[in-house]
């Protein structure tokens, strides 16, 4: 009975949230079982630009550590945050959450070579915690119910929770650059300007079975929702009852 819940939660994750999680958990695994090494996976941009070990472009993303409570802690963020966007705001476009990871992961990557990180799976995942903070800013939460605070200032307090606890602040601070870029490029820019400047290529669209839009109505339409969310969030605030946990 409970590979079949497991089995139907699997088929009901969506495409690229289920790709992630995926080849996250086999080449972490795969590392745990000694099948592959860590050596072998990890951002060197030495090996990459000079031996052309261009795999470790890719792979770096992939492995979150030894299996253990920070392996399962990363899972629980990636599974439920990258689910979120790809459900939500991204709902029926799974092509431009996979351009979004794209970009954060190209950013990232120009990044690394400056900050001594050698995986960067932690800050994809920050990426898209900031995103999904940003797109549901009136959405009430709680840190291990000792205060509440709005969906924006999740990857803030996450931030100061792992550097108290002796993980690396950079890594975190990455992630939240990329998605801040990300979603000043597509959210702030352009309705600042009209133009949008990470508009998905009709390459990204084609590999989904999907046609680029002409018009990206979608996305009008989303910032609209979201600006009328905000207004009404801003109206009722407080009003829509108990803030949320983060361990729901």
């Amino acid at each position: 009975a409970m590979a079949n819940t497991l089995e139907e939660w699997y088929a009901s994750v969506p495409t690229v949230t289920r790709m992630y999680l995926t080849l996250t958990f086999a080449v972490t695994v795969g590392c745990a079982l000694e099948l592959i090494s860590p050596l072998n996976v990890y951002f060197n941009s030495k090996l990459i630009f000079q031996e052309y070990e261009l795999w470790r472009l890719v792979t770096n993303f992939f492995f979150f550590g030894s299996l253990g409570v920070d392996f399962v802690f990363h899972m629980f963020f990636l599974s439920r945050y990258c689910r979120m966007l790809e459900e939500g705001s991204f709902q029926g476009r799974s092509c431009d959450f996979f351009y979004m990871l794209l970009f954060g992961g190209t950013l990232l990557t120009a990044f690394a070579p400056f900050v001594n990180v050698q995986f960067l799976g932690t800050s994809l995942t920050f990426m898209m915690v900031y995103v999904w903070g940003r797109r549901n800013a009136a959405t009430q939460m709680s840190f291990l119910g000792l205060f509440n605070f709005t969906a924006p200032y999740l990857p803030w307090v996450l931030l100061i929770f792992s550097t108290l606890i002796g993980s690396q602040p950079i890594t975190d601070a990455l992630g939240m650059i990329a998605g801040h870029a990300y979603y000043f490029l597509k959210d702030v820019y352009p309705e600042m300007t009209g133009r949008e400047p990470l508009k998905t290529p009709a390459i990204v669209c084609a590999l989904f079975g999907t046609r680029q839009r002409l018009v990206d109505t979608d996305g009008v339409q989303t910032r609209a929702a979201r600006r009328a969310r905000r207004d009404a969030g801003a109206a009722v605030e407080g009003a829509a009852g108990a803030p949320r946990d983060l361990n729901e």
